[in-house]
């Protein structure tokens, strides 16, 4: 039976296991990281398709299903607990991620993966469709957000397809989507202070309907530096956040605390909530 506080809606459409693995472009010998794999339909897949699977799951009677039907593959390894405060460092690197993401947890859960840094691949994540669509949005937009800034610093982000509610049981009551995200090399853009350039984007972002110049004085910063650093940066005061490229975010950043580029190589997620 599933239990709604842990997130849990269990996807039963193979077609949809199918376009998963497709898009994960799995090759043999992999080793891939599965978070909740709840009754394991994913996960059997995933057993096929590659090497090594780690499963994290928190549940203890699902635990137990898994184990009695996987128990018996060499290449399956299951751990019960929460994958909010795993150490991955339990898991070979470098690994993929494939994951139908409980979404109560989701944002959270994205970030600590993406922590991983080097260590990951690329990730294939099943998400409420909403998130999946701020990952994915692009200036301008009216999904564009911190969300979509951070995990586009870090990473290429595309949205491969929706999953309609009738492809789990018990069906959700909002839609989904799978998204994959491949970690850059390094950051996209360098900018002289990561932990300040989150905290510009998260203040820009804090009022969306107000210029950038009111949002940001609003969230503490001194209005005279924040108009200085705008003309610096040869971003016009009247502009909203959801405006702004990651790149004139890192210019307006730079603006506001010049300094030779520095990233200590994290997304940092303390300063996005």
């Amino acid at each position: 039976m599933a239990r709604p506080p842990l997130g849990q809606n269990f996807l039963i459409d193979k077609n949809i296991v199918r376009k998963i693995v497709r898009a994960a472009q799995l090759q043999p010998g992999e080793t891939v990281l599965e978070v909740g794999p709840g009754r394991g339909i994913l996960t059997e897949a995933l057993l096929d398709a590659s090497g090594l699977v780690v499963a994290i799951e928190l549940d203890a009677a699902l635990c137990g299903r898994l184990r009695e039907t996987f128990g018996a593959r060499p290449n399956f390894r299951l751990i019960q607990g929460d994958a909010v405060t795993f150490d991955y460092a339990q898991v070979p690197s470098p690994f993929l991620v494939v994951a139908n993401l409980p979404y109560y947890v989701s944002t959270p859960l994205l970030f600590r993966l993406l922590d991983q840094g080097r260590r990951v691949d690329r990730l294939v994540l099943m998400l409420q469709e909403e998130v999946a669509a701020r990952l994915a949005a692009a200036p301008g937009s009216r999904e564009y957000g911190v969300l979509s800034v951070a995990a586009q610093f870090r990473c290429d982000v595309r949205l491969a397809f929706k999953v309609p509610a009738s492809c789990f049981r018990p069906s959700p009551k909002v839609g989904s989507a799978v998204v994959a995200l491949t970690p850059l090399a390094r950051p996209r853009v360098a900018v002289g202070d990561e932990r300040l350039f989150f905290r510009v984007v998260r203040g820009s972002f804090a009022h969306r309907r107000k210029a950038l110049p009111n949002s940001l004085r609003d969230e503490g910063f001194d209005a005279a530096k924040t108009a200085a650093a705008l003309e610096k940066a040869g971003i016009a005061p009247r502009r909203r956040a959801e405006t702004l490229s990651i790149e004139e975010f890192a210019a307006l950043t730079d603006a506001l605390s010049p300094g030779p580029p520095r990233s200590d190589g994290n997304v940092r997620k303390d300063v996005l909530y």
